[in-house]
């Protein structure tokens, strides 16, 4: 009985992590506007609600470019170090890299426009899933006392 009450709400809670997670991202490449050689990263989301929830195969993750080319390692040039692709939520190889939408002199692939609007849009949908978690919550106390 517990499980179906929480069910919704143990979705709703990853989804919120998962926003959070994103959130952080597009801060970071907001913040990193004007560094030199910085590539921008994000996230997709649906994938990654789908691994944490269970819906995807956790094992199977290859970093996909925002260009939707796949590639099969997890790093960016021949010397790096794979990172760990089993547990991690935040792990790096589950993000992908944005392609430049115009040449940089300093190779930053930072498009304040694009980050800006990803940041307005995530930032409704956290607030969204907050109400959601919010109204199921009374809901669930409104039935538990009998109202």
């Amino acid at each position: 009985m517990l499980n179906r009450l929480t069910s919704s709400l143990d979705f709703q809670g990853q989804a919120l992590s998962l926003r959070a997670e994103r959130q952080r991202l597009i801060a970071s490449n907001i913040a990193n506007a004007d560094t030199p050689n910085y590539v921008a990263r994000d996230m997709n989301f649906a994938q990654a609600l789908r691994e944490a929830t269970g819906g995807g195969s956790a094992g199977a993750v290859s970093a996909v470019s925002m260009t939707g080319i796949a590639t099969t390692t997890a790093t960016t040039r021949a010397g790096h170090i794979a990172l760990d692709t089993q547990n991690s939520m935040r792990s790096e190889s589950r993000l992908n890299y944005a392609s430049p939408s115009q040449t940089n002199l300093d190779r930053n692939t930072v498009d304040m426009d694009r980050e800006r609007a990803n940041f307005a849009d995530n930032s409704v949908k956290f607030e969204a899933t907050l109400r959601f978690i919010n109204g199921s919550v009374k809901t669930m106390l409104d039935a538990i006392r009998g109202q």
